[in-house]
């Protein structure tokens, strides 16, 4: 009976070890599926995590494009009342020129008449051209499809050609009745103080008299500075003094 005891006893011993050893597998298998949960938790508060902080960057980017278009909406704003303002003032101009267009018209027309006016009592040269530039004026007074600023813009540009006639000398060829006859001759503008002519033969001269309002003969001895006056305007010679007869008006 003594040997029994001891073998109970081991048997004991080995059954309650078999039974701690369960256990402690089952604590063990319990401790890795908590270590393997919280895992899985520390991944999805990982992930949490990085999409809030994603987020926060996400909602600072956000800011700060409000606040640059709060920025660029307020200049819009500014640009926009300024041409708002712009478009008053265009519209006050636009009804003040209609105002000029109707007086500017009438203007333009007395400025024709009196440089046909001033022409047709003026030295008789370039009768041609000028005639041609007074109808075109005239012609262009009735056209819609020029408007008033280059109507005006054409007039003043004859009153300058003419203005420009005054300081100038020219020589040019044309016809003129000499002696009862037409014929070809040159003419010698020098400003608006003398016009004289002589025949391509150059043998007759003469020069318009302001007061007559006829060409009157010029002697033969003036022939040579005609000739020379007539090189000078058509620049084959340097310009030099000359000596010819003036009809100067009273």
């Amino acid at each position: 009976m003594k040997g029994v005891k001891p073998l109970i006893l081991a048997g004991i011993v080995a059954a309650s070890a078999a039974v701690h050893a369960n256990d402690l597998d089952k604590v063990i298998d319990k401790s890795s599926e908590i270590n393997k949960s919280a895992a899985q938790s520390q991944t999805k508060i990982d992930k949490i995590a990085d999409s809030m902080q994603g987020r926060l960057q996400q909602f600072k980017t956000l800011n700060k494009e409000i606040d640059g278009l709060a920025v660029y909406n307020a200049q819009l704003s500014k640009q926009l009342n300024n041409q708002i303002e712009e478009m008053e003032s265009l519209n006050l101009s636009m009804d003040q020129v209609s105002i000029i267009e109707r007086q500017i018209t009438p203007l333009m027309m007395r400025m024709i008449t009196g440089l046909e006016q001033f022409v047709s009592l003026d030295v008789p040269f370039l009768q041609d051209e000028r005639a041609k530039r007074l109808a075109s004026l005239k012609t262009m007074m009735d056209r819609a499809d020029i408007t008033s600023s280059e109507k005006f813009r054409r007039v003043l540009e004859a009153y300058q050609v003419e203005v420009d006639y005054g300081r100038t000398i020219e020589a040019y060829t044309a016809l003129l009745e000499v002696s009862g006859k037409e014929r070809e001759v040159d003419f010698l503008r020098i400003g608006r103080l003398e016009l004289i002519y002589l025949t391509r033969d150059g043998k007759q001269a003469g020069s318009w008299d302001t007061n007559t309002k006829t060409f009157a003969a010029l002697p033969d001895s003036t022939i040579s500075q005609i000739n020379k006056g007539l090189r000078i305007a058509r620049k084959q010679l340097a310009p030099d003094m000359l000596t010819l007869p003036v009809h100067a008006a009273e």
